[in-house]
This record gives structure tokens, C-alpha cells and sequence, in this order.
């Protein structure tokens, strides 16, 4: 059909490019006149394609048509005319002229909310349902016969903005291509408008946007979301006019702690508190606003009502000062009509639109990926140097957005003063556990209390699970575009980088780690793990897939990946920053909100972990840390009904128990890193240089506290002897002291009852009739310090031989020469299948036994490379699900599939 489309905005633009899209010939483009310079949208585009555009100021005068203005319209010769969003009045003659007449969209559901104002009276109203119509035009006011109708819910604290991002302007561009095709169809209906219902509503102007305070706390709600952000509900205070936006209702407004602000006529006074305005309605209850706007145009967190002018102007620094002239000329390239950018230049009065801050905040995003602006930090800083000190202020983390309060326990250690928070983690707050209980964690160094800790208690995990609900169902996180998303991730992972230092020597004085390990592998890993998975968070996706029902209809079936929700992940103490890394990261760049619970031993670097996951702007309730008791705060995970994945590394007896309570609880999702009693293969024809060193590393490796060390050696019995002696030899070179030593090769086991559990174990070999080459016993010294001990002669049947020591302690055992089959079903003969590894010369060979071996992880000539490229997880009682690697995100995503009939 030959078209004429008539009106203008963003809205008008899109359905103009589907209409040519369809096949369908837009024969004119009927907008209003630039302003400052500036082409409407829809004009811009229209005369980008060629397309005849006309710009008239107006289409009649004294209520009578111009006639110039009619004729130009006729002679496109259009045979429908489309009004997708026109602010003119348009003459009957325009209206009836062509063969098909013409069609209006209407966000509303017709007859209801009658009149321009139609989004603003859905939401003042609380109308549970919206939509859109797209009806006939005549001459009454959006009376005409209704063509066709889409409904969407309206959300509790949806905005004029919200419901028309999330559903007015998508669906309501579709509608109206749709509308024109029935019409092309001869298919369009002309359906009378029932006169119950109907309602008109004035247009909402600032005038008569005033808020009655003499209303129920909803019906405040309803008025201020439903001006929001035009025309503004306003009320005065303090003497000036101020505007209110970003309302939401509360359930505790009663409790709120904060400053209180007379408003006159509100049935109490209004609460200024670390998160916004607490308003209160006659009713008692009450509602929260986030943003004011005073009459001079700025606009301020309601937060900071009472210190909005209090904070000085920073000065920039040389490489600022180049951001800010990068900014200067974005700012010029959308202001095309003003001469020069000044300090004092405001945006907004001179000529920029909405669609203008969309532009300058994704500017802002390529050029400085870690400064996350939102539209209001636009409104909120107008002038050029308020942007430019916002903007500042953000890059260096000082942008402040309710202060970080931490309650720090500094210590003088490792030429350096480490700042360690030592309260949960809840909904972006440090705060006490229940009943103030607490618990001292201990330096395994020599035995002393570092500091005290909360311990979390069963109300707490209530708490931060609400928390992350929260922040997934309601919060930016679950409604953040993935690339954002990986920013902050990313940024997350400059700031551990920056606090490098400050975590490893938190890392060894918390759990025994070896200061350079701990530099290079607690926290160089983790940090590689999170910029990983940032990388991600936009690559994650469905796919299509061909079905057999196809015919004799038309079908398409997709998948989608979808973040499952807020996952609880529960990590072990030997690597306490590694392992909440190597979970929470996947966790997050899939979508997900967390509750973690380190290990009650090692709780310091998971708390400072969270401490830096606020400063780097995850949303509230997006991390929250809880330490405590496994038998407690753990259960409470397993079993709490809105956790619906639990990802857990520790002992197989405890990850049998919590996948017996997830499954029963709600048949949670889990993942299990459990016990491992891996086998180490070490053939004559071996480098053997590299065997004893590799082979070393494969057992003392982080004091022998790692879930992948070889439990078990076996070794070619023509080597056996020469393989032992280098070993002993190796072992007497270690250096055993302070992990804050450079020097130090091997420190103190993590924490006394682990001690006593070594010390068992190597008791059991000797009595088992197992030859101790070496060590096995305490070292005599302050602290929970342990030889690298070696056995041999090592027989299946032993104790030591079948269960996991998760130290330092090596487990040798013969096998014949040229009997490969055999030493593989001793490695085998086991119920863990954690790693395994092979030293040989003979690629054959490494194949064969690599292709035989049952495990998750077959080294080769090499042991304890991990990757975060690489999976990682086990089989049998090792436990299932994987960590790292692309693997890694399927065990934090669901997956959706979608058949459409068309």
C-alpha cells in the first residue's frame, strides 16, 4: 500500500522502517518542524531514505484546514494514513482523504483512559492491566472503532517509563505493522467502542500535578509513578517546589531510621534516609522515593536531601582532564545549535531530548567502561561541570552513592596495614550477625586470634536470601543489559587487582597460604577468573533447532539460557578467595544473585572480597557473605525454599548430605566439588627430572591442601628406589616457616582439628605395616605446622592407600614394569575420580592410559594445571557439575525452549 505516515518521536521512526520493511511504500512523512537545528527522529530517517518529508508548523488555522497544506498532502496519493504517535491536530479532510481512511495508535486499552495522557492515568489509577489500541480515526476524541488490541500487566512499581521501554513501544510498533497488514489483507476489523467503561482523563501538566497528601500510601504510589518523569508530581517543601520520582512501596516504612523532613499537609513527616525519602500515606503505611528535582531543574538522590551541597569540587587529574575534553566534544557533536560547551552549559535547556541522554550515557560507556552512568545521573548533573564532577567521582569510586560503611580491623603486617572487614555481608551492608554472636579466627601461623567475627545465624541466611531475591526479581542486576554486566564484573576484577597485595597477605595469615602462592594462585586466579567470565556475560545463547511437527504448519523452536536465580555456594577453607572465584564468578556472569558461605575457619578474604564487589558497583543484594557454621547457616541454604541452585566444594560425606536436603527442601539444582583420592602414574621411561619435580608439586603443592593433589603415586618398579631417594632429597631442601617468609616453601596447615586429622592418618599407615621414609609429625614450633612426609610400600588394602589425607603426605606404591593394564585398574579402584595424571616419554602410551583413566581432570606429564578456560569437576564420588570454563556457566543457567506456529 502507499502510505503516509503522520507524526513523529522515536515510536513514529520505528514503525516508519517496518512499515517499508513490509513491502509497503511510504509515499510521505507528515512531522513537526526541527527544534534548535535538529530533526525529529522520524523526519531524520525518512529523509535519509529519500522519502518527501514535509515539516508543517500547523495543519489549520481558526479551526479551519490550510488549504496548501491539504493539497500537498493529497498529492502524495497515499491510500492509508498511519499515526503512530502525533502531538497536531490533523483536519477530517486529511483524516477521510484516502481509500482506506486512517489509523491511530493509542497507548491504552480503548474506551478506557481517553485523551493524551493515557499512560499517566493507567498507573495513577493502579490499573492491574495495560496495553495498547489501535483504532479508526474520526472526528471525537480516540472514539473511533477499534481495530486491534494488545493488554500487558502494569508491575507494581512500573513508570510511565518503564511499561512503555518494556512494552508500549516494542509491542506497540509490532501492533501497528500488524494493524496495516490486516488492512492490506482486507482482514481489519471495525469494532464499536462500548460506552461502559469509557473514561476521560485531562492531560497531565505540571500545574495540576500536585500531590494531595491526604491519600492511602498506594494511591500516593500510584500518582507519583504516574507523572513520572512527565509531568513530575511535585509538592512543596522547605519553601520551594520540589518534584518527587522513583517511588516504590515499602513494607517496614514505620522502622525507617533516618532525618526526618516536614512536608505540609502529609500525615507525618517524611524520613530521609540512606536509601531515599520515606513517605508515609493516611493509612500508616508507607512508600520510598529515590530522586527530587527542585525548581531550578537539579536533581539529587533523595538521600542526600540535607548534604546535597555540601560535597566539594574535586580537582582532575591530567588524565581526567582528557576524559572531560572527550566529553566536551560529545557533549558539542548533540548540542549542535550552541556555539561553545562552558562549565555552565546545561543540557537539557539547550535543546537536548530523552533520546539524547540515552546517546551521552553510552558515549560515557565507550570511553570510560567503568564509569556506569544511569539516565538519572543525567538529570540529577544538568550543567557540564556537574557531569564532568559526577562522572569523576564515579571513575574513582568516591560518586557518593551511600557511603560503604566498614567496620575494619587494620593490622600492621607484611610492610603494609591490611583493612579487613569482619561483619556479614547483607544486602550491600556489613552488619552483626543476630545477637551480636561472634567468633575468633584463628592465624595458623602461630595460634593466635586475628580478630573477632560474625557468625551468622539462621534469621541472617533469611535475610540475605530476601536480599538477593530481591535484587534478581526487582533489582537493575536482573534487568541489566549482559554487557553492562560484564563491565562491572570486569571492574570488579581491577579492584582485587589493585588489592592484590592487601588479599594474599589476608590469604596467608588467615589460612596458612604461602604469601607468593597465595599472590600468584589464591588471588592471581581468582582475578583471571573473574575477568574471564566477564567476557561471557554477552555470549551467552540459545539456539534454533528444526522439529519434526513442521509440517503441514510453520513452526520455529528456539532455546534461551536464563539465569536460574539466587544461588547459594558454599566454599572450602584451602582455597578461600580461589574457590569463591571460581564459583561466584559463573554465578554472576550468568545473571544469578549469590549467598556464599566461606569456610568458618577462613572467612577474612570472602569479606574483603565483598567489600570490593560494593565499591565496584554491584547492585545490593547481588553478593552476600555469610560465616557460620556449616551445621547451621549450610543447612539453612540446602533447605531454604526460595535457593534454587548449590554449588558446593568440600568433603563427599557432606555433599552427600546436602544433596539429600536440596532434593527434598525444593529440588534445587546442585553442583559438587567433593573428596578425591587422585592417582599419579609415573612410568620409567618418564623425564625423570621433571617426575620428582612435577611429582613433588602434585602432592605439597598449597601444604598438600588441595582437592586435586595425586593421593596416590604410583611408580614403574625399576625406578621405584631412585624415584624415592630424589624425592627425600627434595624434601630436605623445603623451607618450612612464616608464609609471610619470601623465602618459605611450605607453611602451617590451616587449622589444629585438620593437624590432629593428619597426624591420625600417618599414625594409621605406620600401624598398617607402611614403611615412613620421612616426616610425619608436627613440626616443633608456634603454630599448626606439618612435615612433608612421604610413604612407601605402600598396598591397596591400606587405610592410607584408599581414603584422602588432604596433606602433605605421599602415598608410593610399586607396580610391575610393562604391566599397564594392571596399574591402571589399581588407579581405578577407587570411588573418587577427582584428577589423575601420567608421566611417560611414549605418546601411545599417555593416550592409552589417559583414554582409561576415571577421572575428571588426566594431566600429562604435567600436574596441577588448571585453567580458567579449561573445566573442572570429577566423576563418582567426586562429585558432578564443573567449574570454570564455558561448562562452568550451564550449571547457573536453565534452559528455556520457545515453538512458535506461524
Amino acid at each position: 500500500m502507499r502510505i503516509a505516515v503522520i507524526g513523529q518521536s522515536l515510536f513514529g521512526q520505528e514503525v516508519y522502517k517496518e512499515l517499508r520493511k513490509d513491502g509497503h511504500t511510504v509515499v510521505g512523512v507528515f512531522t513537526i518542524p526541527d527544534k534548535d537545528g535538529k530533526a525529529d527522529p522520524l523526519a531524520a530517517q525518512a529523509e535519509k531514505d529519500g522519502v518527501p518529508v514535509f515539516k508543517f508548523p500547523r495543519w489549520r488555522v481558526k479551526g479551519q484546514a490550510i488549504p496548501e497544506v491539504v493539497a500537498q498532502y493529497k498529492a502524495t496519493g497515499a491510500e492509508l494514513n498511519v499515526l503512530p504517535f502525533c502531538s497536531q491536530f490533523i483536519p477530517m479532510e486529511v483524516i477521510d482523504h484516502p481509500k482506506h481512511g486512517s489509523i491511530i495508535y493509542h497507548p491504552s486499552l480503548l474506551p478506557r483512559h481517553r485523551g493524551a495522557s493515557a499512560i499517566n492515568w493507567t498507573l495513577i489509577h493502579g490499573d492491574k492491566m495495560g496495553g495498547f489500541t489501535v483504532f479508526w480515526a474520526d472526528d471525537g476524541l480516540d472514539t473511533g472503532p477499534i481495530l486491534l488490541q494488545r493488554e500487558c500487566d502494569v508491575e507494581p512499581n512500573d513508570t510511565v517509563n518503564t511499561i512503555y521501554k518494556r512494552f508500549l513501544f516494542p509491542e506497540g510498533v509490532r501492533g501497528t505493522v500488524e494493524a496495516v497488514r490486516l488492512i492490506a489483507e482486507g482482514k481489519a476489523p471495525r469494532i464499536t467502542q462500548p460506552a461502559e467503561g469509557a473514561t476521560y482523563e485531562c492531560i497531565q501538566k505540571k500545574d495540576n500535578a500536585k500531590i494531595d497528601w491526604n491519600q492511602s500510601a498506594e494511591a500516593l504510589h500510584n500518582w507519583i509513578r504516574g507523572n513520572d518523569k512527565v509531568p513530575g508530581a511535585w509538592a512543596e517543601v522547605d519553601g520551594q517546589k520540589v518534584t518527587f520520582y522513583g517511588s516504590a512501596l515499602v513494607d517496614n516504612g514505620t522502622a525507617a531510621s533516618g532525618q526526618p523532613l516536614d512536608i505540609p499537609g502529609a500525615s507525618r513527616p517524611g524520613v530521609v534516609t540512606k536509601l531515599g525519602l520515606v513517605l508515609f500515606g493516611n493509612d500508616g503505611k508507607a512508600l520510598l522515593v529515590k530522586n527530587l528535582q527542585f525548581d531550578d531543574g537539579k536533581m539529587i538522590a533523595a538521600a542526600q536531601y540535607f548534604s546535597s551541597g555540601s560535597s566539594a569540587a574535586v580537582e582532575l587529574t591530567e588524565e581526567e582532564k582528557t576524559f572531560a575534553e572527550q566529553m566536551r566534544a560529545v557533549w558539542k557533536s548533540i548540542l549542535t545549535n550552541v556555539g561553545q560547551i562552558e562549565s555552565s552549559t546545561d543540557f537539557f535547556k539547550s535543546g537536548a531530548a530523552s533520546m539524547d541522554v540515552v546517546r551521552l550515557v553510552e558515549e560515557v560507556k565507550l570511553r570510560a567502561s567503568s564509569c556506569q552512568l544511569q539516565n538519572e545521573d543525567v538529570y540529577m548533573n544538568t550543567t557540564f561541570l556537574d557531569f564532568i564532577q559526577m562522572c569523576v567521582r564515579k571513575l574513582r569510586g568516591e560518586d557518593g552513592e551511600e557511603e560503604l560503611v566498614v567496620d575494619y580491623v587494620e593490622k600492621n603486617i607484611n610492610n603494609m596495614t591490611v583493612k579487613m572487614p569482619h561483619q556479614l555481608f547483607i544486602n550491600g551492608e556489613f552488619v552483626d550477625a543476630e545477637g551480636g554472636k561472634t567468633y575468633k579466627t584463628i592465624n595458623p601461623t602461630d595460634g593466635t586470634a586475628i580478630c573477632d567475627v560474625s557468625l551468622a545465624q539462621i534469621s541472617d541466611v533469611d535475610r540475605a536470601v530476601a536480599a538477593a531475591k530481591e535484587a534478581f526479581e526487582e533489582g537493575e542486576w536482573g534487568k541489566m543489559n549482559p554487557r553492562d554486566r560484564g563491565r562491572l564484573i570486569y571492574r570488579l576484577a581491577d579492584l582485587m587487582e589493585q588489592h592484590q597485595e592487601e588479599l594474599a597477605t589476608i590469604e596467608a595469615i588467615d589460612s596458612g597460604a604461602v604469601y607468593t602462592l597465595a599472590l600468584k594462585t589464591h588471588v592471581g586466579m581468582s582475578i583471571q577468573t573473574f575477568r574471564y567470565f566477564a567476557g561471557w556475560c554477552d555470549k551467552i545463547q540459545g539456539s534454533t533447532i528444526p522439529i519434526n511437527q513442521a509440517r503441514p504448519n510453520r513452526n520455529l523452536t528456539f532455546t534461551k539460557k536464563e539465569p536460574i536465580g539466587v544461588c547459594a555456594i558454599v566454599i572450602p577453607w584451602n582455597y578461600p578467595l580461589m574457590m569463591l572465584a571460581w564459583k561466584t564468578a559463573a554465578c554472576l556472569a550468568a545473571g544469578n544473585t549469590v549467598v556464599l558461605k566461606p569456610a568458618q575457619v577462613t572467612p577474612l578474604t570472602a569479606l574483603k572480597f565483598a567489600e570490593l564487589a560494593a565499591r565496584a558497583g554491584l547492585p545490593k543484594g547481588v553478593v552476600n557473605i555469610l560465616p557460620g557454621s556449616g551445621a547451621l547457616v549450610g543447612q539453612r541454604m540446602s533447605d531454604h525454599p526460595d535457593v534454587r541452585k548449590l554449588g558446593f566444594t568440600g568433603s563427599t560425606e557432606i555433599g552427600k548430605h546436602i544433596m539429600k536436603s536440596c532434593a527434598v527442601s525444593n529440588v534445587k539444582k546442585v553442583s559438587l566439588e567433593l573428596g578425591g583420592k587422585s592417582p599419579l602414574i609415573i612410568f620409567s621411561d618418564c623425564d625423570m627430572d621433571k617426575a620428582v619435580r612435577m611429582g613433588m608439586s602434585s602432592v605439597f603443592f598449597n601444604k598438600g591442601e588441595n582437592c586435586i593433589a595425586a593421593g596416590r603415586l604410583f611408580v614403574e618398579d625399576a625406578i621405584h628406589e631412585q624415584f624415592v631417594n630424589r624425592v627425600v632429597e627434595e624434601i630436605k631442601k623445603m623451607k618450612i616457616g612464616d608464609p609471610l617468609d619470601r623465602s618459605t616453601d611450605h607453611g602451617p596447615q590451616n587449622h589444629k582439628a585438620h593437624l590432629d586429622k593428619l597426624l591420625e592418618f600417618c599414625q594409621t599407615g605406620v600401624k598398617e605395616g607402611a614403611t615412613l621414609v620421612c616426616g610425619g609429625r608436627q613440626v616443633q614450633r608456634p603454630g599448626f605446622f606439618f612435615e612433608p612426609t612421604v610413604f612407601t610400600d605402600v598396598q591397596d588394602h591400606m587405610h592410607i592407600a584408599e581414603e584422602e589425607s588432604f596433606g602433605p603426605v605421599m602415598i608410593i606404591s610399586k607396580f610391575k614394569s610393562g604391566d599397564v593394564d594392571d596399574v591402571l585398574r589399581r588407579a581405578n579402584a577407587t570411588e573418587y575420580g577427582l584428577a589423575s595424571g601420567v608421566f611417560t616419554r611414549d605418546i601411545s602410551k599417555a593416550l592409552y592410559v589417559s583414554e582409561r583413566l576415571n577421572a575428571g581432570t588426566v594431566f600429562v606429564n604435567t600436574y596441577n594445571k588448571t585453567d580458567v578456560a579449561s573445566p573442572f569437576g570429577g566423576f563418582k564420588q567426586s562429585g558432578f557439575g564443573k567449574d570454570l570454563g564455558q561448562e562452568a556457566l550451564n550449571e547457573y543457567l536453565k534452559t528455556k525452549a520457545v515453538t512458535i506456529e506461524y
